[in-house]
């Protein structure tokens, strides 16, 4: 088989690629070592910037987004058992941000490609990129039993941080830039309204909380935890009862209760791999960085490098012009470490940090209320939050 451009992994970031790439009429093949179905049956969060809004828009994907996303104009930032707004459209002349679940992201993505016409194969195992630092790279996979291999212009590595794609390029030939949090997030879904319309972040002395929604009958809630713990040390009741420690009193009290259907412990990590291109190999979205999800920054991130992807290999198509593929890495790391800051930035001040102590609070503390009270902080946090321009 033959084709233009071979995408390694199908989750958001490569099935968004695919659906630019094809609407210039450029051939791709996606490639995934797991089924359609264990991919949709993962859940990841959702806060979506408005570029990535409207790259969905662009591919044709965004109309169950407009009809169950819930568009939010601001969040609150809680602490001192003080609660205080974000106006996200006040500070930034207008941008919000849309809250719709990374999964019904890529379902809608797959039905696009799905009806489009559009190959792609599931279950290939021990997927492998050949010859991607010369002009005839290629991509093995085995299905079924029977070996194949794909020819190819140039392979986009869109498989995630534990994928194969990284992994091929040649010893010393990447920089790792890593940063261990040490503590966990424990996180719920439970079919009950959420305790406010829009995300509440608590910085508390027993440590951070965020609550967050899917819907309007769904919530998504999370506390910070030790690294240590595990999850049968934490029934339904222990992570109510410590949510609302963690919340003012106002939010304590209204919050509703109920079993949860989904429960997990997630570490947390900085990232990023440097450069992103090597030869006709490229790396985007997770495959190249991970942010702690703090700052709602991973699916978007994965965004801006396939939109800058995209418009490269559309130039060299079109163009015949080589100039995008040569600054992708440069443009999209630029905004990947802008966005890397800014996730480490709130992870630092939201977080209980256990070798600072009281001071580490009380200075956390006074650098949220200068946030607060000041507009040049607060727009610099709207900016940031809503996501810097492509």
């Amino acid at each position: 088989m033959r084709t233009q451009v071979v995408i390694i992994g199908s989750g958001p970031s490569g099935l968004l690629l695919g659906q630019l790439l094809s609407q210039q009429g450029i051939e791709t093949v996606i490639l995934d070592r797991v089924s359609k179905d264990y991919i949709l049956s993962r859940v990841r969060a959702g806060v979506l910037e408005e570029g990535t809004v409207q790259l969905m828009e662009k591919v044709g994907a965004a109309k169950r987004l407009h009809q169950e996303g819930l568009p939010h104009n601001g969040f609150s930032l809680t602490f001192d058992g003080r609660d205080h707004r974000i106006d996200l459209v006040d500070l930034t002349s207008g941008k919000r941000v849309m809250v719709y679940g990374q999964t019904e992201v890529t379902h809608d993505l797959m039905d696009a490609r799905e009806a489009a016409g559009l190959v792609t194969i599931y279950d290939a195992a021990d997927v492998e990129p050949h010859e991607f630092e010369g002009s005839g790279p290629y991509v093995t996979y085995r299905k079924d039993g029977i070996n194949h291999r794909i020819d190819c212009d140039f392979i986009a590595g869109c498989d995630g941080f534990h994928g194969v794609s990284r992994k091929s390029v040649a010893d010393g030939a990447i920089k790792e830039f890593e940063k261990i949090y040490p503590f966990g997030w424990l996180g719920i879904l439970a079919d009950v309204p959420p305790v406010n319309h829009e995300l509440i972040y608590a910085n508390h002395p027993r440590g951070f909380a965020l609550c967050s929604m899917r819907s309007h009958t769904r919530s998504r809630y999370y506390v910070q935890c030790s690294l240590e713990d595990r999850l049968e040390d934490w029934s339904d009741q222990r992570f109510w009862d410590e949510i609302r420690r963690r919340l003012p009193d106002s939010h304590a009290e209204s919050m509703v209760i109920g079993p949860s259907f989904e429960k997990s412990i997630a570490p947390l990590r900085s990232f990023v791999s440097e450069p992103m291109r090597f030869g006709r190999l490229f790396l985007a979205g997770d495959a190249a960085h991970i942010v702690p999800p703090t700052g709602a920054k991973g699916l978007n991130l994965a965004a801006s490098d396939v939109h800058y992807l995209s418009e490269a290999l559309i130039e060299f198509y079109r163009d015949r012009s080589d100039a995008g593929i040569d600054f992708y890495s440069q443009k999209a790391l630029s905004r990947v470490w802008k966005a890397v800051r800014f996730s480490w930035w709130m992870t630092t001040m939201m977080h209980r940090f256990t070798d600072t102590g009281d001071f580490g609070q009380r200075i956390q503390e006074a650098e949220l209320d200068y946030l607060v009270q000041s507009r040049a902080a607060s727009t610099a946090l709207a900016e940031n939050y809503v996501g810097l321009p492509y």
